[in-house]
């Protein structure tokens, strides 16, 4: 867990401090231009604005919001000044987490399944809390766009759908979760199958053999590596149909504020074309004007 985590931390508080400078010559003819054409890149984002945003002295997109909040659960609440809900935040994950290990030790002491079942409620539950603090961040993010498509994504990255619906694409919602659903049979089924198989030929292959069905050990081989093929199809297009629901609300998301007009004329009328050269502007000839008006 520690190798994923820390290079992940690095990713998100990387701290470049390159800056940039780029000179334009706009000389016209030749000439060199006199006017300072200097573009200054912008300043590299640096951690502590993640603070002084906090502060009040800095505004932050919904991106870095976000990602503060995965790394920190409660960072969004105290960003938009929602200090009640940390202490809720922080007690359900704690909550879940603790009672998670104590059902944890139980189980591994009798090993009943009931503890076992404890102990996984009790992890999601838990998870549930970090996830409804991102959820809740994204939501009250303040913004005077009537979509935003940073929340389309985020929507449908942290429940598939819930972006297609913030877009208005609700008829998108079934298509959602009926690839998904059908992904996660077929996950599940492959899975079973897999270990089914595997487990009997591991028997067969035993000294002294454990097997007594009426398969030869190359056919049970054969049908244990099928399934574990399907199996990872199946978890490949399980993750394929996840992005795909994301990359979906960001597109038409962006879509929301673009001018879709059935009022697409073409139209062709006589007119005058003038001719410009280096050397000056030539006299005008007679011409065909097509005008595309959409």
């Amino acid at each position: 867990m520690k190798r994923i985590l820390i290079p992940l931390l690095c990713v998100l508080f990387s701290v470049p401090a390159a800056y940039g400078q780029f000179a334009v010559d706009m000389g016209e003819g030749g000439r060199p231009s006199t006017q300072d054409t200097t573009v200054q890149a912008k300043e590299a984002f640096r951690l502590k604005t993640y603070f002084t945003a906090l502060a009040g002295k800095d505004t932050l997109k919904l991106g870095r919001v976000f990602s503060g909040a995965v790394v920190l659960p409660g960072y969004a609440q105290a960003y938009h000044r929602e200090y009640w809900k940390i202490p809720i935040t922080y007690a359900g994950i704690g909550a879940g987490i603790y009672m998670g290990r104590h059902f944890h030790t139980k189980f591994r002491a009798t090993e009943d399944d009931a503890f076992e079942l404890y102990r996984n409620l009790c992890y999601v539950g838990a998870g549930l809390f970090y996830w409804g603090s991102l959820l809740d961040g994204v939501m009250q993010f303040k913004h005077d766009k009537p979509v935003l498509p940073a929340r389309a994504t985020l929507y449908s990255a942290l429940l598939p759908g819930l972006g297609q619906i913030y877009n208005g694409d609700y008829w998108k919602v079934p298509i959602v979760y009926g690839g998904l659903i059908a992904c996660g049979y077929f996950w599940q089924y492959n899975g079973l199958q897999y270990k089914r198989y595997k487990t009997m030929y591991n028997h067969a292959m035993a000294n002294p053999p454990r097997y007594d069905g009426w398969m030869r050990p190359e056919d049970l081989k054969w049908y244990r590596d099928t399934f574990r093929r399907f199996r990872d199809y199946s978890i490949l297009a399980t993750v394929l149909v996840y992005a795909l629901n994301i990359i979906d609300a960001n597109v038409f998301a962006h879509f929301q504020d673009f001018d879709i007009s059935d009022d697409l004329t073409l139209r062709i009328e006589p007119g005058f074309i003038h001719h410009v050269a280096y050397s000056g502007t030539l006299p005008q000839v007679a011409g065909i004007h097509m005008k595309l008006t959409f």
